[in-house]
């Protein structure tokens, strides 16, 4: 069987995530960083690290068949290809920011004025949209200083913590449109054999972090209430303990569920419960 090709950055902020993704999903391979392409040694598939500018331009022309990339770097290069699973990590916004003493106030106020960022095509999108007409600055790299050195009255950048634009003297003003990580396919690609399979494991590796493995002890008498709070993948599984009158209830619940739980499940009778990590998830 051919193996297909993916494409992840070789370095930056989705490559660290990227790769322990696909770990996760109990793929083997060694080298990623001294080499442009390894091979998974367990599974039909080889990863080819990139630019990530470069990587749905080399999965819309088929030189790699999937490809792992924020939804920005998609937009920004307009590239024709197949949405197939966002990935939960990478998250980011791209901002419009200008100066802390700028009087600029509202999307009107951008009118003849002028924005510099890396990101021009999602710019113009936006811009249209609101019916703007301000000049755009197109800058690769440092665009927070842009502002500062008089070259643009704003900026447009993608911002994570915004710790860059408050040491530049900038505040953020409007949000032009959010991103993470997705996976991406080639066109005509969605029902290959493969494919399938490498879904299935991402998705099972998704779900896993999200949820949590809870067991717990009560009372059979208040049985009732504490599974009436745990709506898991399935119903709660229930376990005889050897002390009379006992049972433990192991069950699947999202760890936020959880979290807004666990005092209502003390108050009906709840005890010694513990919570465990989930490797994966196979529905």
């Amino acid at each position: 069987m051919k193996n297909l090709k993916i494409a992840i950055q070789k370095s930056g902020r989705l490559n660290e995530k990227s790769v322990q993704l696909l770990k996760n999903c109990g793929l083997d391979f060694e080298n990623y960083k001294s080499s442009l392409i390894t091979s998974v040694s367990n599974f039909n598939l080889e990863i080819l690290f990139l630019r990530d500018d470069d990587i749905p331009g080399y999965v819309e022309e088929g030189i790699a068949d999937l490809g792992i990339v924020g939804e920005n770097v998609i937009d920004e290069t307009e590239s024709n290809v197949a949405y197939l699973q966002r990935l939960g990590f990478g998250k980011c916004t791209l901002k419009l920011a200008i100066p802390r003493d700028s009087k600029i106030s509202d999307l009107k106020d951008l009118n003849g004025k002028s924005i510099a960022t890396s990101y021009p095509v999602i710019l113009k999108n936006f811009l249209e949209e609101y019916k703007i007409n301000a000049d755009i600055q197109t800058i690769s790299g440092s665009v927070e200083i842009a502002p500062g050195l008089g070259l643009s009255d704003a900026i447009c950048d993608i911002v994570s913590t915004g710790g860059t634009l408050k040491s530049n003297g900038l505040k953020p003003f409007a949000d032009v449109r959010k991103s993470e990580a997705i996976l991406i396919a080639r066109e005509g690609l969605e029902e290959n054999e493969i494919l399938m399979e490498l879904l299935q494991r991402i998705q099972s590796v998704l779900r896993a972090k999200e949820t949590k493995y809870v067991v717990l002890n009560v009372e059979k008498n208040n049985l009732e209430k504490v599974t009436e709070l745990l709506k898991g993948v399935k119903s709660p599984t229930v376990v005889p303990l050897a002390e009379e009158g006992w049972v433990a209830v192991h069950t699947v619940i999202s760890e936020d569920d959880f979290w807004g739980k666990i005092n209502k499940l003390k108050s009906v009778g709840a005890q010694g419960i513990v919570v465990m990590p989930i490797e994966k998830i196979i529905l």
